[in-house]
């Protein structure tokens, strides 16, 4: 994969993830003016955080830093890299059937080690009922992230990238139809998350049918290569398990405080809107990338490849996070304020956006500085970083928590995930110069920042102006609409004339990359 076909990579998947996460927040506003903040909207964010957890845990924290650098290898090797897919196919299949059983019995041991403020009110038993229902997701979507790992490593990034879609979509549909026909919002809500699993399981798996790649599930088998696969991915899944140990961490905090866990869910998802399109795109496409060219003995190109990640991530995550620092409520108030939830709601949930807004570029470099890592199969290294990071959130969450309340958890979010930057990027420093950025990211980073205050500023005087637009029903939306769009066209003019990014080279590398 040339370097120019790395930035077609991003911006491929970068769209669907786009799409994925505008109709989250779609999700998102349905959910708050349906249902709204309290008991309902607590018990659910709980029940569906238990397969997302274990999903991470499993899926993207074991797979994508073990699975795709070995089959990508195989792949370039020309190494049976399908049959050992298989493998990896049938033992998953295998231990997620065992775990999404063994869940469905002990769901209310879960409940209680997960958000143990709702013992005793009417969450717990709603948490429980919820969970059963939608725990089996995991199952779904795990398979999905391992079909998806096999097309993203052969350069196929679309159908995986357009694989979250569905969710939201029949989500949306399914909250919809409900208010309209008199049905129970929530109960429409729950029944089609696992539905929406096999609808984004199919699409993958039609997708790497077509290209060639044929994987069935058979009977399980203990072989070489899976026991390699185990070893490499054990430390992986730790990692990612330390970072959901940090989101539980949270939600055991904010569990304790009427709404709370509502309105942190609500700010994750708008802070989660950038960092799904920007962060996440970037790691996809970056790791096996990187796993091919370190293969292939190209230091030079695996560099120039993790420069360019870095300054795109970051000339895109930056400004981003100044928005939702500098203008967190009336984001907040036109996209969620209506129905079920008020205006204390949206203050809360905007004050929470601004502090995850902080922690925004540090959650994208993240994305950025574990391929190194994972690419050469180094999964121990960033679990100890992770144990750290998840010591200082528990530390700050708790501590924190009896001073100030429920907005703990986000300053804890925000602070552990620099702290994991700043150990991520120390460690990187013992993999060689391939772990520096070169010349070309120094030169422009800081004109990057310079560019995003300059919007941040203008952000500002722009919200004064169209601050009684904002709050008029009817117009709040083209208000918002063009409060952004005059962001972003600060910052482009700024950007391009300062030398920032060359507006002519994302044109040029999109051209070329789809040729």
């Amino acid at each position: 994969m040339k370097p120019i076909r790395l930035i077609s990579g991003v911006l491929t998947v970068g769209f669907w993830t786009l799409m994925s996460r505008i109709l989250g927040v779609l999700r998102e506003v349905l959910i708050l003016a349906f249902i709204g903040p309290g008991p309902v909207m607590d018990a659910f964010v709980a029940a569906f955080r238990l397969p997302n957890m274990f999903r991470r845990f499993f899926a993207e924290g074991a797979f994508n830093a073990s699975f795709v650098p070995m089959f990508s290898k195989r792949l370039q090797a020309e190494d049976n890299a399908t049959g050992f897919a298989n493998q990896a196919l049938s033992g998953l299949a295998f231990v997620l059937l065992i775990l999404s059983a063994v869940a469905m019995v002990f769901m209310p041991a879960l409940v209680w080690l997960t958000a143990g403020g709702f013992v005793g009110d009417v969450r717990f038993d709603l948490t429980v009922d919820y969970g059963r229902i939608v725990f089996p997701y995991i199952l779904l979507i795990s398979l999905t992230a391992l079909f998806s790992g096999v097309l993203n490593a052969t350069g196929r990034f679309a159908a995986a990238a357009a694989a979250p879609v569905f969710l939201n979509i029949f989500v949306c549909i399914s909250m919809i139809w409900a208010a309209r026909t008199g049905g129970e919002v929530i109960l429409w809500l729950v029944w089609t998350i696992p539905l929406a699993g096999f609808a984004q399981l199919a699409l993958v798996w039609v997708a790497a049918d077509r290209a060639g790649i044929h994987l069935r599930p058979s009977r399980p088998r203990w072989t070489p290569e899976m026991k390699r696969l185990v070893v490499v991915a054990i430390p992986a899944a730790l990692a990612g398990g330390v970072m959901q140990i940090n989101l539980l961490v949270g939600q055991q905090v904010a569990s304790h405080f009427e709404k709370a866990v509502g309105w942190l869910y609500a700010a994750d998802r708008l802070y989660q809107l950038p960092l799904g399109v920007v962060g996440i795109a970037v790691g996809i496409v970056l790791l096996p990338d990187l796993s091919r060219r370190l293969t292939a003995q190209d230091d030079s190109g695996a560099k120039h490849a993790f420069s360019r990640a870095g300054e795109l991530s970051l000339a895109l995550t930056v400004p981003a996070a100044v928005a939702l620092v500098v203008i967190p409520l009336p984001l907040v108030s036109v996209l969620f304020e209506r129905g079920a939830t008020g205006a204390d709601d949206s203050a809360a949930i905007a004050v929470a956006v601004a502090i995850y807004g902080l922690g925004l570029p540090a959650f994208v470099l993240q994305k950025v500085l574990q391929p190194l890592f994972f690419a050469r199969e180094d999964t121990k290294s960033p679990f100890r970083y992770a144990v750290w990071a998840m010591i200082v959130n528990a530390a700050v969450a708790v501590g924190l928590a009896p001073v100030i309340g429920w907005i703990a958890p986000a300053i804890a979010t925000t602070l552990a995930g620099w702290v994991m930057v700043w150990m991520l990027a120390q460690g990187g420093r013992k993999l060689g110069d391939v772990a520096r950025f070169d010349d070309q990211f120094r030169r422009r980073i800081w004109r990057v920042c310079l560019a995003s205050a300059v919007m941040g500023g203008v952000l500002w005087l722009s919200t004064v102006v169209l601050g009684p637009f904002l709050a008029m029903s009817g117009v709040r939306f083209i208000a918002l609409a063009a409060l952004i769009a005059i962001g972003m066209v600060s910052y482009a003019i700024t950007g391009q004339l300062i030398g920032a990014f060359s507006l002519r080279e994302f044109r040029s590398a999109f051209r070329r990359g789809q040729a």
